[in-house]
C-alpha cells in the first residue's frame, strides 16, 4: 500500500493508555503505518445480523472484496512482527453454504500476513445450527459445527526482536497453547451489543502474544471489550468503530470499568 497523508481522527473518547475512535477501517489514512503490536478484532460475519450502520447480508464477492481492503489496512497499519488475532467462522450457510474460515485464511495471506497456526473457540452456549437440510435423510443434510475460529496471523516475523515483559502465567500458558479453547459465549441483551465476544477471547490473546505495554488494536470495535481488556491488562489500546451509538456504548462500558461516572 502507498503511505498517505495520515489525518488523525480526534478521539471519541481517551483516559490514560485507552483510546477509541469513529471512523471507518475502509479509511486507510487514520492511522499511522507501523502503529499496533497486536490486532484482536471480529469482522461482521456477512449472515445477516441487524447492525446499525453495516449491510450484513452483501453478495458473497463484495464481503471478500471488503475483507480484502480492511485486511490490507490493517496490514499497513501493523508493525513489522506485528501479531493479528482474527476471530471468523469456520463457515457458513447463510446465504449459501462458504468456506468463511479459508477463504479469509488464503485472502490474508495474499496481502501479504503469514500464517502462523489456528485456535477452534468452541463457544458452549452458542449452536451455529439454523437448518438441517432433509432430515433424517441421505438427500440433503446440512453438517454445520458449532465453533470459530481465532487466525493467529503475523506480519514478515514471528519471534519478537525486541525484548519486554509478559505476565501470563505457567497454567495460563499451558492451558491456552493448546489450540482448542472452551469457553462461552457472551450475551447480546446483557452487552446491548447484536455480536458481543466474551472477554476471555481478547484477554487470552492479549497475554498470549503481548508484551505488557504493547499498543492493541481492534478495528471493528464492537462493544469495547477488546479495549477493556487491554486496560485490564496494562496495555495502550486502540479502538475503531463506524457506528455512533456503539461509540457511546463503548464509552460507557469503559467510563464503568475504570469508575469515571
Amino acid at each position: 500500500m502507498t503511505k498517505q497523508a495520515v489525518i488523525k481522527p480526534t478521539p471519541y473518547f481517551t483516559h490514560n493508555n485507552c483510546t477509541l475512535y469513529q471512523g471507518n477501517v475502509l479509511n486507510a489514512s487514520q492511522f499511522e503505518d507501523e502503529s499496533f503490536d497486536l490486532i484482536i478484532t471480529s469482522p461482521p460475519y456477512n449472515v445477516g445480523i441487524a447492525y446499525n450502520s453495516n449491510e450484513d447480508s452483501n453478495d458473497y464477492k463484495e464481503y471478500l472484496e471488503f475483507c480484502k481492503e480492511w485486511l490490507d489496512n490493517c496490514y499497513f497499519w501493523a508493525k513489522n512482527g506485528a501479531r493479528f488475532c482474527l476471530n471468523i467462522p469456520l463457515d457458513k450457510n447463510k446465504g449459501g453454504n462458504q468456506s468463511m474460515g479459508a477463504d479469509l485464511t488464503t485472502l490474508a495471506k495474499s496481502i501479504g500476513w503469514k500464517y502462523h497456526s489456528t485456535i477452534v473457540w468452541n463457544e458452549g452456549n452458542i449452536s451455529r445450527r439454523t437448518a438441517w437440510g432433509s432430515w433424517l435423510s441421505a438427500s440433503a443434510p446440512y453438517v454445520i459445527a458449532p465453533v470459530e475460529l481465532i487466525l493467529v496471523l503475523y506480519k514478515n516475523e514471528w519471534k519478537k526482536k525486541q525484548k519486554g515483559i509478559s505476565d501470563i502465567s505457567k497454567e495460563e500458558f499451558m492451558a491456552w497453547t493448546n489450540g482448542l479453547w472452551s469457553f462461552n459465549g457472551e450475551s447480546k441483551k446483557r452487552i446491548g451489543h447484536p455480536a458481543p465476544f466474551p472477554r476471555e477471547l481478547p484477554k487470552r490473546c492479549i497475554k498470549l502474544f503481548s508484551y505488557v505495554g504493547d499498543v492493541v488494536f481492534d478495528p471493528f470495535c464492537g462493544s469495547g471489550t477488546t479495549l477493556l481488556e487491554a486496560k485490564s491488562n496494562n496495555r495502550i489500546g486502540v479502538g475503531l468503530e463506524l457506528d455512533l451509538q456503539y461509540c457511546e456504548l463503548i464509552k460507557n462500558r469503559l467510563k464503568e470499568n475504570i469508575k469515571l461516572f
